[in-house]
């Protein structure tokens, strides 16, 4: 039997204006210029400053208009119309951004001679296997062996190791290429590939990979013919590090095996990566933030590198006012009409979420900064204090998740270098004073006792704990481990040298 209730509920919904301003948050940099440009393609109501040549033709949108001040459009009729609005009642809880220059929020304020530490985009032109395969190019190969030779780099990966067996791609040749080969073929073509530059390249594993390139060099010296030796022969002792066991079975000395060994240490395990190095031409960062330390004063700025001054078109600001004044008996221009205004709405809000986004960065970051003074000031990773995301948005009145949309792939660069804004969050330890400590400043530390040890007789995790204990910080065992695994140091036995 159906029957008819009524039930009162309380929900909360994100509005489309803040759900898209959240979303402008989240993004770097690098991609907030790519939606801006998105933007400007699908709204052409939205225009830029340098687009713009006639002052006449654009109503600039800047920090100074009255963010409750609707646009002045006649109305049309009494119709509701699906349109974007401005509802500046549900973003003030994100942020006031009267207090807060102009300047501030842009790096065009800075002279020339001002270092910024900014690193840029820049992507390779050559990849790996193009590079390989103009090698190829210049063998003189059959067709059958060009077309393998093609297959085996294309299984070649961006740290140069072959990721496919003989046998595998003998059978990838047959059944996808259609190829009729036998292992004796694609191991001579792989052979030949393995000569190609940089050295060491087409490897199956780190063994062959590190011989492949002491057997490349063209002048064999006793400590590199010996290199060559504890690589075939001793290989597994070697990445166990049991040196008394490789003097042993090969019958030399401690000074021989250190010059064998100093060898190997000058191989690449990652060959393919090296042709980034030659091209100078690695995909580095783009920070969202400058701190400067001017004479003792920080200073913040936001980095908006390729980020235009937007403003909406005063065409379609006067094409509305005049259709407006036509449109009451006429379906068709009350329809051109509402579209429009539609793209006028879409283009203010646009321009006013990413004035929101500026404060909202602005904000956070200058919390982070003045907590973290210490480290900003010095660089000294140890004067980090322990903070979370909590901190923050409660000095900001904000929500974490919020701060967290800032904190998220975000950048800034300082004078001690690039940071990723969540190497500043982290957990506290309390020492045996009782004060608290960001874990980052026990990584610091166990990091420097580690750089300074015997490396003849490298400290074990138990002995990094009683260190630790002896500078005042109560710490486990297991919890230091932890710690030197996110540092990426091995343990005791693997750091040991002659």
């Amino acid at each position: 039997m159906l029957k008819q209730t009524q039930h009162l509920r309380l929900l909360q919904r994100l509005s489309p204006q803040q759900i898209q301003l959240m979303k402008l948050i989240q993004l770097p940099i690098a991609e907030l210029e790519q939606r801006i440009k998105e933007e400007l393609i699908s709204n052409p109501a939205l225009d830029t400053l340098d687009d713009t040549d006639d002052d006449e033709n654009i109503m600039i949108i800047d920090d100074e208009i009255d963010k409750n001040n609707e646009l002045d459009y006649p109305d049309i009729d009494d119709e509701k119309t699906d349109i974007i609005n401005d509802d500046d009642e549900l973003l003030d809880e994100y942020i006031d951004e009267d207090e807060i220059p102009e300047y501030k929020l842009y790096i065009n304020n800075t002279s020339p001679d001002d270092s910024t530490n900014i690193q840029y985009y820049d992507y390779t032109t050559k990849t790996l296997n193009d590079y390989l395969k103009e090698q190829l190019d210049y063998k003189n190969l059959s067709e059958q062996e060009y077309l393998i030779g093609e297959y085996i780099i294309g299984n070649i990966d961006d740290n140069g190791y072959l990721q496919r067996s003989i046998d595998a791609i003998v059978n990838d040749l047959l059944f996808i290429r259609g190829i009729n080969t036998n292992a004796d073929e694609v191991e001579k073509v792989l052979d030949i590939i393995q000569r190609f530059d940089p050295p060491g390249i087409g490897a199956r594993d780190l063994k062959e990979c590190l011989l492949l390139q002491l057997e490349a060099k063209e002048h064999k010296t006793p400590e590199i013919n010996l290199a060559i030796e504890i690589l075939e022969n001793y290989y597994d002792d070697f990445i166990k590090k049991h040196y008394d066991q490789i003097i042993k079975k090969a019958n030399i000395t401690e000074d021989q095996l250190k010059m064998a060994i100093s060898e190997i240490q000058k191989l690449n395990p990652k060959p393919g990566n090296s042709l980034y190095q030659i091209g100078n031409s690695a995909i580095s960062i783009i920070p969202d933030f400058i701190i400067y330390n001017n004479d003792g004063e920080l200073e913040l700025t936001l980095n908006n590198y390729n980020i235009p001054y937007l403003c909406t078109n005063k065409k379609y600001e006067n094409m509305y006012q005049s259709l407006s004044k036509e449109a009451s008996n006429d379906p068709k221009k009350k329809e051109t009409v509402q579209f429009i205004k539609q793209k006028l709405d879409g283009a203010r809000w646009f321009i006013n979420a990413l004035e929101q986004r500026q404060n909202t960065l602005y904000i956070t970051m200058k919390t982070i900064m003045e907590l973290q003074k210490d480290f900003f000031m010095t660089g000294d990773e140890t004067k980090l204090k322990p903070m979370i995301l909590k901190d923050i948005a409660d000095k900001i009145n904000m929500d974490i998740s919020t701060v967290s949309r800032v904190a998220n792939s975000k950048y800034v660069a300082t004078p001690y270098g690039t940071f990723l804004l969540k190497h500043f969050f982290s957990d506290s330890l309390e020492t045996k004073s009782g004060k608290e400590v960001s874990n980052k400043t026990i990584k610091a530390i166990i990091k420097d006792i580690i750089k300074n040890e015997d490396k003849s007789n490298p400290l074990t995790d138990e002995e990094l704990t009683k260190i630790l204990e002896e500078k005042g910080f109560k710490i486990a065992r297991r919890t230091v481990a932890k710690y030197r695994d996110q540092l990426n140091i091995p343990v005791a036995r693997l750091r040991k040298e002659l």
